[in-house]
C-alpha cells in the first residue's frame, strides 16, 4: 500500500520511537472522550469495525472487550506504533480478534490490506490533529464503509470556554509532538455530511477541550 509520504511515516516514528513505551500511562491523563466514543460506536452484531490511526491498540482492546462479537481491525502509519500495539495485543489474548496493518489514514483499501470488502464502522481518535491533510480522512473512511456505516471521531478542540493561558499553554505543548487542534472542525464536518448524505451529530466535551462527532447515513 502506497502511503502518501514516506516523509510522514517516517516522522510519526521519529515521534514515536521512544514516546510509544509511555503514550498510554500518559495520554490517559488528556485524550479525553476516547472512552465515551467507544462506548458510543454500538455497532450491529458480527460487525467489522476500523480505527484509523490506532496507536498502540489502546482503543481497540479496550472497544474489543465492549463488543465481543466483533471483529477490529487497526491502520497506522507508524510501524514503531505498531509494534507496541502488536505486543499489547497479544497481552490481551486478542490476537484472534484484532487484526493489524500498515496503512495511510487518507488512502487505504481494505480488501488489499485486511481481505474484506468494507467496514460497519470506522473511528478515528485523537488522529486529525496529527494528519496535515485531515479532511482527506474522511473521505477515505466514506470509500470503505458500508451502506448503513457510520463515522465516529474524537479530538482535541479549541478549548473555547477555557481560560485563554490554558489554550496557549495546551497548544504549544502539543505543537512539540506535531499535534494541531483543527480550526472550525464542526463546520468541515458539516459540509462533509451534506456532501456525502450523512447525519451529523456534534459534540463539544470539558469546555471545548475535546470535540465528539458521529456521521451516520441519512
Amino acid at each position: 500500500m502506497e502511503l502518501v509520504s514516506a516523509a510522514d511515516a517516517a516522522r510519526m516514528d521519529e515521534i514515536y520511537r521512544y514516546q510509544r513505551f509511555i503514550y498510554d500511562v500518559t495520554r490517559r491523563y488528556y485524550l479525553l472522550g476516547r472512552t465515551e466514543l467507544i462506548r458510543g460506536l454500538k455497532p450491529p452484531k458480527e460487525a467489522r469495525v476500523l480505527e484509523v490511526g490506532c496507536g498502540t491498540a489502546w482503543n481497540l482492546i479496550r472497544a474489543s472487550r465492549c463488543y465481543p462479537d466483533c471483529r477490529l481491525y487497526g491502520i497506522d502509519i507508524s510501524t514503531e506504533m505498531l509494534q507496541s500495539a502488536g505486543r499489547a495485543i497479544d497481552r490481551a489474548g486478542l490476537r484472534d480478534r484484532i487484526s493489524l496493518a500498515v496503512g495511510d489514514a487518507t488512502e487505504f483499501d481494505p480488501h488489499k490490506t485486511f481481505g474484506i470488502p468494507q467496514f460497519d464502522c470506522v473511528f478515528v481518535s485523537y488522529a486529525v490533529s496529527m494528519i496535515p491533510d485531515w479532511t482527506r480522512v474522511l473521505g477515505a473512511a466514506e470509500r470503505v464503509l458500508s451502506p448503513t456505516g457510520r463515522i465516529h471521531l474524537v479530538d482535541f478542540g479549541q478549548c473555547d470556554r477555557l481560560p485563554k493561558v490554558f489554550r496557549q499553554l495546551l497548544f504549544a505543548w502539543l505543537a512539540r509532538f506535531s499535534v494541531t487542534p483543527r480550526q472550525n472542525i464542526e463546520s468541515h464536518l458539516a459540509e462533509f455530511a451534506r456532501e456525502s448524505g450523512f447525519n451529523l451529530e456534534f459534540r463539544q466535551l470539558y469546555r471545548g477541550y475535546a470535540v465528539r462527532a458521529a456521521l451516520s447515513r441519512a
